[in-house]
C-alpha cells in the first residue's frame, strides 16, 4: 500500500501535507549566485564525500541550516513512489534538483517562521498525523508501520510535519490575510466569463457516487459492491439526499463533501459520464455504470453556459471555540473540548448549551450555530473536519488559527443559489486566485533575500 496524504485535499487548499506530494520549483527558479556571508555551521555532517563512500555529505545550506544528500533521495524516493503509475515524472536527476529547490524553499519558509515567534505543539502534530491516517483508511499505528517499511521513522515524520505546519501558519500571517477581493475584482471576474461564454457552453455539475471494486476481484465480491451501488441508487429514488447518500456510500474523494464533482467543461470529464448523461435532464439519476474503478451513480445537477454555479452544496454547524494564549495551549483547550464532547456524546448535555456556556466566539448566544454556509466560508482545516462528518456527529477537536474548536454537523443539503450567493462562490474563486499569486510572489521573494550556497550536486 502507497500511502497518499492528499486524497481528499480540495483543489486550491495550501494545506500541511505538501510534504508528502512532489511540488515543481518555482517558476524561473535558479540556483543563486554565491554570497559574502560567514561560513554556515554543518551541523556535525561532512562536507564532503569521497568517491564511492556512502556517507552522507551536505548539498545546500539555506541561511545557517544544511540540507543533506540523505534529505533529498530520502523525498525524491518518496516522490517516485508516489508517482510510479504516472507517464509525466521527470528522470531521477532533474526530480532530484527540483525536490532541493523544494526543500529550500520550504527551510526558507520554517525558518521565517520560528524567527517570527510561531510555534506548533505537540498537539497539532497528533492532530495532522491523525488526518494523514484518517485520508488513507488507517489507524495512526498502522500508518507508523507503512512509514517504517517505506524507510520513514516516526520521529521523521512528525518533525516534517511540524515544519508544514509553521509554513502554513507562516503564509496565513504573512500572506492571506493581506489578501482582499473587490466589487471590481468579482465584476472583472464574471465579464470574463461572459466574454468567453462560447468556449463555456458545455459545462455540466455532476453527483457522482462511486462504489470501488478492488482490481482481480472475484465475481462474489463484484456482485456484493453491484448490491451496495443498487442499494445507494435505491435510497436516492426513494427521495434521500444526494449529498447524505454520497457521503455514506461513496468511496471516490467529493463523496466526504456531498459528491459534486463542480461544475467543469463536458472534456473535462470522463468519456463514460459525458455519454451517459448528454441526454439526461438536470436532477435525473444515471447508473450504476461499470467502469474498471468500481461502479458509479451519477446525478445531473446543473448545466451552466457561463460558467458561475447555480447550485452548491450548503453545510449548517455548530462550534465551540476555544482561543488559545494567555496561559493556555492548544492541548490543554483540546482536553478540555474533548471532555466537553464526552458530555454530548454520552446525552449528558446538547451541544447547544455547551457552546453558550463555553464557546469564546460571537456565536456563542446562538448556541454556537454558523447557520447554513456554502464551500469557502471556513478555514481549510475546519472545512475538512466538517466535510468528513455526518449529520448529527460531533467533531474530535480541530486546530485552526483561531483556536481549537469542536463541530457539530446539523445537516446537509444542495441549494439552489440566489445572484447574491453566486457573486459570494465567484468571489472566493477570485480569492484562491489572488491567495496563489500573492504566495508565489511572496515565495520568490523570500528565496530572493535568502542566503543560499550551493555545495555539492545529490545524487
Amino acid at each position: 500500500m502507497t500511502l497518499h496524504a492528499s486524497r481528499v485535499l480540495q483543489p486550491g487548499l495550501p494545506w500541511l501535507l505538501a510534504l508528502l506530494l512532489w511540488l515543481p520549483p518555482l517558476s524561473g527558479a535558479q540556483p543563486a549566485p554565491a554570497r559574502s556571508a560567514p561560513a554556515a555551521p554543518e551541523r556535525g555532517a561532512p562536507a564532503a564525500a569521497a568517491p564511492g563512500r556512502a556517507a552522507d555529505y551536505i548539498v545546500a545550506v539555506v541561511n545557517s541550516d544544511p540540507i543533506t544528500n540523505n534529505e533529498v533521495r530520502e523525498r525524491t524516493d518518496r516522490v517516485l513512489e508516489q508517482n510510479r503509475d504516472q507517464a509525466n515524472v521527470p528522470p531521477r536527476a532533474q526530480l532530484m534538483r527540483d525536490v532541493l529547490e523544494r526543500l529550500i524553499i520550504e527551510k526558507i519558509q520554517v525558518q521565517m517562521a520560528r524567527e517570527s515567534g510561531i510555534k506548533v505543539d505537540d498537539f497539532a502534530v497528533d492532530q495532522a498525523e491523525l488526518s494523514v491516517a484518517q485520508q488513507n483508511g488507517v489507524s495512526v499505528e498502522q500508518l507508523r508501520q507503512q512509514l517504517a517499511r517505506e524507510g520513514t521513522t516516526v520521529e521523521r515524520f512528525r518533525r516534517e510535519l511540524r515544519n508544514q505546519l509553521s509554513m502554513l501558519r507562516v503564509r496565513e500571517r504573512e500572506v492571506d490575510s493581506r489578501v482582499k477581493v473587490s466589487d471590481l475584482d468579482v465584476d472583472q471576474y464574471l465579464a470574463d466569463l461572459e466574454k468567453n461564454a462560447p468556449a463555456a457552453a458545455r459545462q455540466i455539475n455532476l453527483g457522482h457516487i462511486l462504489v470501488l471494486v478492488p482490481e482481480n476481484a472475484s465475481e462474489a465480491t463484484v456482485q456484493e459492491r453491484r448490491a451496495r451501488a443498487d442499494e445507494a441508487l435505491a435510497k436516492l429514488r426513494a427521495g434521500a439526499e444526494f449529498a447524505t447518500v454520497a457521503h455514506e456510500y461513496s468511496d471516490a474523494p467529493e463523496g466526504r463533501n456531498g459528491g459534486a464533482l463542480g461544475l467543469r467543461p463536458v472534456d473535462r470529464y470522463p468519456e463514460l459520464f459525458v455519454n451517459a448523461t448528454q441526454q439526461a435532464a438536470i436532477g435525473s439519476l444515471v447508473g450504476p455504470l461499470r467502469s474498471p474503478a468500481g461502479f458509479h451513480i451519477l446525478k445531473v445537477l446543473e448545466r451552466s453556459s457561463t460558467g458561475v454555479p447555480t447550485i452548491a452544496v450548503q453545510t449548517h454547524a455548530r462550534h465551540i471555540l476555544l482561543r488559545v494564549g494567555a496561559g493556555v495551549t492548544e492541548a490543554q483547550a483540546a482536553a478540555r473540548l474533548a471532555e466537553l464532547r464526552q458530555r454530548i456524546v454520552s446525552g449528558q448535555a446538547s451541544f447547544e448549551t455547551l457552546a453558550r456556556e463555553y464557546s469564546q466566539d460571537a456565536s456563542s448566544k446562538q448556541g454556537g450555530d454558523l447557520g447554513w454556509a456554502f464551500p469557502g466560508r471556513f478555514v481549510p482545516e475546519f472545512e475538512q473536519a466538517l466535510n468528513a462528518l455526518r449529520p448529527g456527529q460531533v467533531s474530535e477537536p480541530v486546530v485552526t488559527r483561531f483556536g481549537v474548536h469542536l463541530i457539530e454537523l446539523v445537516e446537509r443539503r444542495q441549494a439552489q443559489l440566489t445572484q447574491r450567493e453566486q457573486r459570494d462562490l465567484v468571489r472566493s474563486a477570485v480569492r484562491e486566485k489572488k491567495l496563489d499569486e500573492a504566495y508565489a510572489n511572496w515565495l520568490r521573494d523570500a528565496r530572493a533575500q535568502a542566503y543560499v550556497e550551493y555545495r555539492e550536486a545529490p545524487q
